[in-house]
């Protein structure tokens, strides 16, 4: 996918492309880079689960990295063009409706997936190539972009 092609869609984020954004991957950074960085011309939306801050502080306070949590809590805070989308109970009985359908899916990557379908999301980005199998929504990863 041609990063270009994002202009004007509303983006789910999953977890790691942030996680691998913000703690500067030394492989994965360039290419998430790039998304980040078109996002902040504001061409594109991104929604984003509030299950992120969970999965992206776990790391950080588990380590006692008190200015990489803060950073994280910041982002949260201060998110532009990100809209936190907070669990309902549509979101919840979509995410159990996916885990039906797909038995390999575990409870954060439905949430993840429920909350942007529910949002009507063109895309889903992720760094997880077994999601793809999700026909709900477009599922692109860190593999796609050129």
């Amino acid at each position: 996918m041609v990063i270009g092609e994002l202009k004007g869609k509303l983006v789910g984020l999953d977890t790691a492309p942030l996680i691998y954004f913000i703690e500067q991957h030394p492989t994965l950074h360039p290419k998430v880079k790039n998304v980040f960085e078109l996002h902040a011309q504001q061409t594109f939306g991104f929604i984003v689960s509030v299950l992120t801050l969970t999965e992206v502080l776990v790391h950080p306070l588990r380590e006692k990295d008190t200015k990489l949590a803060a950073k994280y809590k910041r982002i949260f805070e201060d998110a532009k063009g990100v809209t936190i989308a907070e669990m309902n109970k549509d979101i919840a009985v979509k995410a159990a409706e996916l885990r039906a359908k797909y038995a390999s899916l575990r409870t954060p990557d439905a949430i993840q997936l429920a909350t942007a379908i529910h949002h009507r999301c063109d895309y889903f980005f992720s760094n997880d190539e077994a999601l793809k199998k999700i026909t709900e929504i477009e599922v692109i990863t860190i593999n796609d972009i050129a």
